[in-house]
């Protein structure tokens, strides 16, 4: 069986999110970097880059990029974006990274690149591979969803038209996850195309603890991009800066 982000992140995935701008990463990865103290010229892995937006501005501010992704279509996208060849675009599962160990002095997972699978202990398989990849004392960011804010503020469902699509978004928490239909509609007729997301919806408590259980540190939790702390009722984001300790 296929499961659903085998087949979301395609063609239709670049038109549901094209929304997303470079200004908007430019702004996260310059907040990051001074969250992150990273060194000058530091190797940098942008674990689920996507169509590599957050990879492309690392590189331009001096970091030696390296990006993994499942879907081949947004690793296409993003080479084609990276005229300079600047980053070093990898195809492979979270869960068993295609890379060597005590590798990177960050490791950044952004824009809920967590939570996709059924299980806890795969999400901890995540978390151990961050661990693996990571220098001691390298750093980490992963960026979640603040399950309190999401349900306090799901839109149940919205639909707008791009590039002569018409995108119907349903939205709904059930059984611990926060799950997002989408149906995709050529105005002009045709038959529709469907995908789902899902996100297991991980308090604070729970996150720390998958986080501790696979030896990573957490240092600071922020409520978004603006600096601010962390505020469980109203943060739109549950920010987590932290590294792997160094060993006794």
């Amino acid at each position: 069986m296929t499961e659903w982000y085998e087949e979301s992140f395609g063609e239709d995935y670049l038109l549901v999110y094209k929304h997303r701008d470079i200004q908007g990463a430019v702004h996260e990865v310059q907040t990051m970097a001074s969250w992150l103290h990273l060194p000058a010229q530091g190797r940098v892995l942008d674990l689920c880059c996507g169509m590599g937006r957050h990879s492309l501005v690392l590189s331009e501010e001096g970091y030696q990029v390296t990006g993994v992704d499942l879907s081949d279509v947004l690793l296409e996208e993003a080479k084609e974006m990276d005229q300079e060849q600047a980053v070093t675009w990898i195809s492979g599962d979270m869960r068993q990274l295609p890379l060597p160990s005590s590798e990177f002095d960050a490791v950044l997972n952004l824009f809920t690149s967590f939570g996709y699978f059924k299980k806890d202990k795969e999400h901890i398989k995540v978390l151990q591979e961050i661990y693996r990849v990571l220098k001691p004392n390298g750093r980490f960011i992963i960026d979640f969803l603040n399950p309190a804010y999401v349900s306090q503020n799901l839109v149940p469902e919205s639909s707008r038209i791009s590039e002569g699509q018409r995108i119907l978004e349903r939205r709904k928490i059930e059984n611990g996850y926060v799950t997002k239909d989408i149906t995709i509609t050529d105005v002009y007729g045709g038959e529709p195309r469907h995908y789902q997301e899902r996100v297991k919806l991980y308090t604070l408590d729970e996150f720390k603890e998958m986080v501790e259980e696979a030896g990573l540190c957490i240092d600071q939790v922020h409520g978004s991009y603006d600096e601010d702390q962390y505020i469980p009722e109203t943060s739109p984001r549950m920010i987590f800066v932290g590294r792997r300790p160094m060993e006794h």
